[in-house]
């Protein structure tokens, strides 16, 4: 009998098999709208000019090695991400802030989770995920071994943030939950929080004394504007919560592959550090030993260089416009050809993603007819839009909205 005879075949991921299903097909006129990463206006990845000139200053320094970082992360890296992510909140100037480097979002928000699951109180407590949520927020959270449930966030009938049933949901949980909320652009809907809506669940958190697990990957990318989309993580920080921030560097300096992220925890007294900042270096050194070092030095040397922190605001400037040229030139298109329904969300969502509306069976028949790959939910990655294809994937959508149900 063999010790792995009774493993069952995990589910596929979704996202994973998408990008295979698409780089297998030969079609000359296929359209990859699934993979979450930045492209340009001729279709290929970017290499940011600020990361890029980092990149070339390591190289030429005689002193860079390839040694181990401290189990911590490398300080420039952590140092200048608290700076980004809190600005000059007052748990900065009280020292009430640790942060620890990670491999990426994915590994800050497993660290975290399995910190909570250790930690929480009440232990009983579970997570709830916005529905719907990235894939992987699931996962990691269960294999952590938390219970995960959902609360309300997609109308969709309007395509638009279901704030009534979000509130009503946050307030009819349990005191004491673990809430994981998107810092901003929304995967995979691309519908964020106005402020206003923001202070309403800072107050339904509040009321409950939900802890919240703020994920944010789209820092500066999301608007543009590095301020703008702290807003919700400042927001609460100000409002006295104790939280966890999962923060990533892949979307807005496009390290993707360097897997350049951190955890931040707030604690309301800065003498709680010590033994939170022991336990997570514990679990970093347990699962990781030390976090990748390239990555974590290019990030770190734009974040505190000014030369470089201006051109790289600018790089994510350059970003988030073309998204948004995207955005508005697809529901333009649409409108145009008389596509049936209303397309203003797509330009009004905000990101990376939009949430189309697109049925399951559209989105089959998109990939079939025209060799489209999109999520079976209608998520596309307005990055996988441009001038070239454009105009192709309009049509497109327009066929399949008026032929399939």
């Amino acid at each position: 009998m063999s010790y792995f005879g009774n493993i069952p075949q995990a589910p596929a991921d979704s996202i994973l098999k998408l990008s295979v299903m698409s780089k297998a097909d030969p079609s000359s006129s296929k359209v990859d709208l699934g993979v979450g990463a930045y492209r340009d206006d001729s279709g290929k990845p970017w290499v940011l000019p600020a990361v890029r000139e980092a990149s070339k200053r390591l190289a030429a320094d005689p002193a860079f090695n390839h040694e181990y970082l401290p189990v911590g992360g490398l300080p420039a890296l952590t140092d200048g991400a608290q700076a980004l992510i809190f600005g000059n909140s007052m748990s900065i100037q009280e020292k009430r802030v640790y942060t620890i480097q990670t491999i990426s979002g994915t590994g800050a928000n497993m660290v975290g989770a399995v910190f909570l699951k250790q930690f929480k109180s009440p232990e009983n407590a579970a997570v709830y995920i916005s529905k719907p949520t990235w894939g992987n927020h699931r996962s990691i959270f269960q294999t952590a071994g938390h219970e995960v449930r959902e609360y309300r966030y997609c109308n969709y009938e309007t395509l638009g943030l279901d704030i009534d049933g979000l509130l009503a949901d946050l307030r009819a949980a349990p005191k004491g939950q673990i809430v994981v909320l998107h810092a901003c652009a929304h995967n995979p809907t691309g519908i964020d929080p106005t402020p206003e809506q923001w202070q309403q669940i800072a107050d339904a958190m509040e009321e409950r004394e939900h802890f919240p697990f703020f994920d944010c990957a789209y820092q500066g990318f999301a608007t543009g504007d590095v301020d703008r989309d702290a807003y919700a993580i400042r927001l609460f920080e100000s409002r006295g919560f104790e939280l966890l921030v999962a923060e990533s560097f892949a979307k807005n300096m496009g390290l993707y592959g360097e897997r350049t992220g951190c955890l931040h925890a707030v604690v309301k007294d800065k003498s709680q550090l010590p033994m939170v900042s022991s336990q997570l270096n514990r679990l970093s050194r347990a699962t990781i030993s030390t976090a990748s070092a390239y990555g974590a030095k290019v990030a770190g040397m734009v974040l505190g260089d000014s030369e470089l922190h201006r051109e790289w605001v600018d790089n994510m400037t350059e970003m988030s416009s073309r998204i948004k040229t995207m955005r508005d030139a697809l529901r333009d298109r649409l409108v145009a050809l008389g596509t049936p329904g209303s397309w203003d969300h797509v330009a009004n969502q905000i990101g990376m993603f939009s949430f189309t509306g697109l049925s399951k069976a559209q989105v089959e028949a998109l990939r079939e007819q025209y060799h489209m790959y999109l999520t079976e939910d209608g998520r596309i990655s307005v990055a996988g839009l441009n001038s070239g294809n454009i105009d192709y994937v309009a049509k497109a959508i327009d066929d399949v909205v008026r032929n399939v149900k």
